[in-house]
């Protein structure tokens, strides 16, 4: 078994994909390809499998992956045909000369370097102006405390790896002891909520797989991971905050949306009603390259 060797554990039916990232004696560290999950398995329990060959589960996550992006295209669409048609309904000759966005502005911080690039680019695909930082899980309360002043964002995205500890038995899903990362996910929250206690403000996106839901919410999160405990895709975060960054001020996030509309879907993703944070500007922003200026100062 080699690094970068894709495998799946007959244990669990080969129902995940992963990516061999470490050989420690006979254990593998383990990352997976579509899920954000982080595990160690024995050498035996591995079956390797070919590059272009994924699990079933994996085939299924990225259909549905496609299927979300297509739909947020979808709707983005719909959305600046209505916004059109209410600007010439308000503004009335104003309106016909069009607009532009300013969509909310995304702070995510991320523990996976793999996932934090795949992130980076969906975003800039959605048009969701983002910065990105790879921090390690235990080290994001203090890099939020650096960075939010500095980035000021609308929406921060906190993610990385998390899971039930299988070491931890019998495990008490009330503890945050039962959970790889969720109390790092809770001190992270805490420090954003500091900075800004209002959820429409700023809002926060926070957890990854198997999160703690509820403590992530009562620490101050808007949307939270994983209401069932289950294994959530590693684009999930993206996708609630790109649903947020685009919608209006004056709107609530679409909650069916997020719970129904997400790869892991609504055991996978949960929330509170919170207002959107996109705006439009008029007019329309001019190309300055064609634009003729007379100057006036010397």
């Amino acid at each position: 078994m080699n690094m970068g060797d894709l495998v799946v554990r007959r244990s669990y039916g080969g129902d995940v994909t992963f990516r061999v990232e470490d050989v420690r004696q006979n254990i593998a560290i383990i990352k997976g390809t579509d899920f954000r999950l982080l595990a160690d398995s024995p050498l035996g329990d591995l079956v390797r499998v070919p590059h272009p060959a994924m699990s079933e589960r994996t085939k299924q996550a990225q259909i549905k992956a496609n299927e979300s992006l297509t739909r947020l295209q979808k709707d983005r669409q719909e959305q600046s045909r209505r916004r059109l048609a209410d600007l010439r309904t308000e503004w009335g000759k104003t309106g016909d000369k069009g607009y532009f966005d300013v969509p909310g502005k995304v702070l995510h911080l991320d523990g996976d370097p793999v996932y934090l690039k795949k992130s980076l680019t969906l975003y800039q695909q959605l048009r969701v102006p983002a910065e990105g930082h790879y921090v390690h899980e235990s080290a994001m309360a203090e890099a939020l405390y650096r960075l939010l002043p500095q980035v000021r964002p609308d929406i921060v995205v906190i993610t990385g790896h998390d899971g039930v500890l299988k070491r931890r038995q019998p495990y008490d899903l009330y503890s945050l002891e039962s959970y790889k990362n969720s109390q790092n996910f809770v001190k992270a929250i805490q420090v954003a909520r500091k900075y800004e206690r209002n959820l429409d403000t700023l809002i926060v996106v926070a957890g990854a797989c198997q999160s703690h839901f509820e403590a992530l919410l009562q620490s101050g999160a808007n949307f939270a991971s994983s209401p069932g405990r289950v294994l959530i895709h590693a684009l999930d975060p993206v996708y609630v905050a790109a649903k947020a960054a685009y919608t209006s001020v004056r709107e609530t996030v679409n909650m069916n949306d997020v719970l129904h509309n997400t790869i892991s879907g609504s055991q996978g993703v949960g929330g509170i009603e919170t207002r959107g944070s996109y705006r439009i500007g008029l007019p329309r922003l001019n190309d300055l390259s064609t634009l003729k200026v007379t100057p006036s100062v010397s």
